[in-house]
């Protein structure tokens, strides 16, 4: 498997996880509360996203094959630091929210039951929920440094497709809070060498320099073996410039501050789980 295989696999898993956690608990409050019947407009709901996400790949895809030289490098450059914006906030959201992400879920299937609407309010709980998640997917899966990156999603996806079914039919209970927190870190070093990756590309490109920091090149470069699989799950470079290292470290401390201050600040927030009505 190659190292472009392996951030796929990575990216696909995590964000797979968090999917089918979702999916899981809209399904298993409906059936809990007698209303199986409409599992189908949820599915329905996560088909469309399902849908979408994929559209946007491919039309991130589309647009950078219409760039040659330098546009490209900008093109991509703007998309990597792009993607690590999207993802920075996506981390912050889950961290403030996480602990009461279920009740939130349970409370949207609810008020789609009790307006009358359930076929279109499942469906867009469904949609909106995976389609956020999709789209992020997308944005990491194009941001992600390599060729050839099919083979590494698919596997992602379908042991977080094993890992969800497993929780749902065993009914085996999944702290959230501790997950997006875990999985929080992660990707936060992993957006870390998104935005030296883009710093990287707008430096090829001729908009930015500086001098090197070091060259590894001869011990451990990053075209192949272990230095690859580095560079494409946390930006690791061979021969990094100045302004590279500091944006790595700059983002690192920023985005690590504020997780902390937002997981701080939810040990304030009460979290009850909504019960079914009578």
């Amino acid at each position: 498997m190659s190292a472009a295989d392996i951030s796929a696999l990575v990216i696909a898993l995590r964000e797979g996880v968090e999917m089918t956690l979702i999916v899981g608990i809209v399904l298993a409050y409906l059936t809990r509360i007698g209303a199986r019947r409409a599992h189908r407009f949820v599915w329905a709901g996560v088909g469309a996203a399902a849908i979408v996400s994929l559209a946007f790949l491919g039309v991130l895809n589309a647009l950078n094959a219409e760039f040659k030289g330098t546009t490209e490098k900008i093109y991509e450059g703007a998309t990597l630091l792009l993607a690590a914006a999207f993802l920075t906030w996506m981390i912050l959201w889950m961290l403030e929210r996480s602990r009461y992400l279920k009740t939130e879920l349970q409370r949207g299937v609810q008020e789609a039951l009790a307006a009358g609407g359930a076929v279109w309010g499942l469906f867009l709980l469904a949609f909106f929920t995976v389609a956020r998640e999709g789209v992020e997917t997308a944005l990491l899966l194009f941001a992600a440094p390599g060729e050839g990156k099919l083979f590494g999603a698919v596997v992602g996806f379908a042991i977080a497709i094993g890992i969800g079914v497993l929780i749902y039919v065993y009914g085996r209970r999944l702290d959230l809070a501790t997950f997006f927190r875990l999985t929080g870190i992660m990707l936060i070093v992993f957006a870390a060498g998104l935005v030296t990756h883009g710093v990287h590309e707008f430096v090829e490109a001729g908009l930015a320099g500086g001098p090197t920091l070091f060259d590894l090149g001869q011990v451990l470069p990053d075209s192949d073996g272990v230095g690859a699989v580095l560079r494409t799950l946390i930006g690791y470079s061979a021969d990094p410039t100045l302004l590279e290292g500091a944006s790595w470290g700059g983002y690192f401390v920023l985005a690590w501050a504020l997780a902390k201050a937002r997981v701080f600040a939810r040990r304030f927030v009460p979290t009850t789980e909504v019960r079914p009505a009578q």
